[in-house]
């Protein structure tokens, strides 16, 4: 029976357009979903968008037009980016679908009739901006922490008895020690528990755009509460002709920027105990991106669009500069200099043109017939191919620990040996001392091509399918399954081949 994996990204909110901090999180949890139906998984990918709160109320007034007509036209803009990136979700979720308002309301329901929801009254700072509440001695200079302006709010409310979680929480961090990742966010939560939980305000009164409380209408949910519940609302869990919650729940892995880790660490944890419902078994938060060492804010003026770098650079290009330039769950910056740099060294040279050399000699040399791979292989070799036959392994490893910038390292480490050794024995010179060596040589390197473009399938997809194309590997071969049938090309006929991967070149320099 093939294995389950189900990844969520966050559910992006729509109050604004969408930037390169949604495509990296997408993009990053695109990875993993292809890496894994690759690896012989049944995958359910999810992202979506989270359309309501005070926030997207307030915006749809600037605007104009009611709530949903503001949410369908901003959501339609996140559903374009995700066409444009390549991304191969498997469902894009709306918090307003009707199933969704029936899935808050279910999990309400449940936390309700355990005694784990009371009404109340709630006075204290809340952030607009964050849809977060804040304590007196968390604020900064009289702001939330994240920066942005507080009001007081006082008005009747539910309240989920957060602090009875406090010490189940620790308790089931200790027993599953990799729950959060990296390691020091989850220390950063660990702290925040330990020092104490209040008692958590779920609902609002002072604006009506979101689900209603269950048997109270005046009341809509909190929007986290709301937003959270999305990632059971996509298995059907309320609907017994389509409900599919025992097969992909408990969620494999939920992706998050740093900014929203305690909601998914602390709050959703916590949720799901009062509600007794598994816990989901991993999240990554991943870090920030600068812009040219910038702080990216629209009052600078320098938000960075991904549609505009893709338009300009090519589509795999910005995939893999995402995924390789910053080492994951850190902070980055994003610099076109680097940006251009890795296109140039490391596509365009290293295997671009380790992909061209290679094919142009067997196109040329070998009438456009792939070569075997010898059975009596020199120490050269051995070394090379060796090297080819852990990568799998290896990259599996990594990807499983979302360290996807190292992957990518180890990858381009093989890459960097199969150039060293095509320079060591310079098949177009052996064409004319050793021909048959030369074909041996070119065998190994077509080999190489062929595992590190199966292998390189997630991170770039249109590029690797060039290549695997140029090389006669049929789709039927493409899965990591595939990789061990040595010598599979042997004999297949290629046609001229075509570069993959253009240098960049600067207008002066063209």
């Amino acid at each position: 029976m093939r294995q389950k994996f189900y990844i969520t990204t966050p559910i992006y909110y729509v109050n604004d357009n969408p930037h390169i901090g949604h495509a990296y999180t997408t993009l990053a949890c695109d990875v993993l979903a292809r890496f894994k139906r690759l690896d012989d998984h049944e995958v359910l990918f999810l992202t979506g968008t989270d359309e309501h709160g005070q926030k997207v109320q307030m915006a749809a007034k600037r605007a104009g037009i009611s709530p949903k007509d503001f949410t369908d036209k901003v959501s339609k803009n996140f559903e374009y980016l995700a066409k444009k990136m390549g991304f191969s979700h498997d469902c894009f979720i709306r918090t307003t679908e009707a199933r969704h308002y029936e899935s808050c309301q279910k999990i309400w329901r449940r936390l309700m009739d355990r005694g784990n929801i009371t009404l109340s009254s709630y006075s204290g700072w809340y952030s607009v901006r964050d849809e977060a509440f804040f304590a007196e001695n968390e604020l900064v200079n009289g702001v939330a922490p994240t920066g942005a302006p507080v009001e007081w709010v006082e008005e009747p409310s539910y309240f989920f008895n957060l602090s009875k979680w406090q010490q189940p929480l620790l308790d089931f961090y200790k027993a599953h020690p990799d729950f959060v990742a990296p390691e020091s966010r989850f220390n950063e939560i660990k702290r925040f528990v330990e020092g104490g939980l209040n008692d958590l305000s779920i609902s609002r009164t002072t604006f009506d755009w979101g689900v209603p409380v269950p048997n109270d209408q005046e009341h809509v949910m909190y929007v986290w509460l709301d937003a959270l519940t999305n990632y059971i609302t996509a298995t059907n869990w309320n609907n017994k002709e389509q409900n599919q919650f025992d097969k992909w729940w408990p969620a494999d892995l939920h992706m998050v920027g740093k900014d929203i880790l305690r909601f998914h660490a602390v709050y959703w944890p916590a949720f799901l105990m009062a509600a007794e419902l598994p816990l989901p078994k991993r999240v990554f938060a991943h870090g920030w991106w600068t812009n040219e060492g910038q702080k990216i804010s629209k009052s600078l003026g320098n938000v960075i669009n991904p549609i505009a770098l893709i338009e300009e650079y090519g589509l795999d290009q910005i995939r893999y500069f995402m995924m390789r330039e910053v080492p994951f769950g850190r902070d980055g910056d994003f610099s076109k200099t680097a940006l251009i740099n890795r296109i140039n060294s490391d596509l365009a040279n290293d295997l671009g043109n380790l992909a061209q050399r290679v094919l142009s000699i067997i196109f040329k040399n070998l009438d456009s017939k792939i070569p075997s791979i010898p059975e009596d292989l020199q120490k050269e070799d051995h070394f090379l191919l060796n090297k080819l036959k852990e990568l799998p392994n290896n990259v599996r490893v990594l990807i499983n620990e979302q360290s996807f910038h190292e992957a990518l390292r180890i990858i381009w480490h093989v890459i960097a040996e199969a150039n060293k050794y095509i320079d060591k024995q310079a098949p177009w010179s052996l064409k004319k001392t050793d021909f048959n060596r030369m074909s041996e040589v070119l065998g190994v390197l077509v080999e190489v091509l062929r595992g590190v473009c199966l292998i390189l399938q997630p991170f770039m997809p249109d590029a690797s399918e060039k290549l695997l194309d140029q090389i006669k590997v049929s789709p039927e071969e493409r899965l990591f399954s595939s990789l061990t049938d040595i010598n599979s090309l042997s004999g297949r006929i290629i046609e001229k081949p075509e570069g993959v991967f253009p240098r960049y070149l600067k207008s002066e320099d063209a």
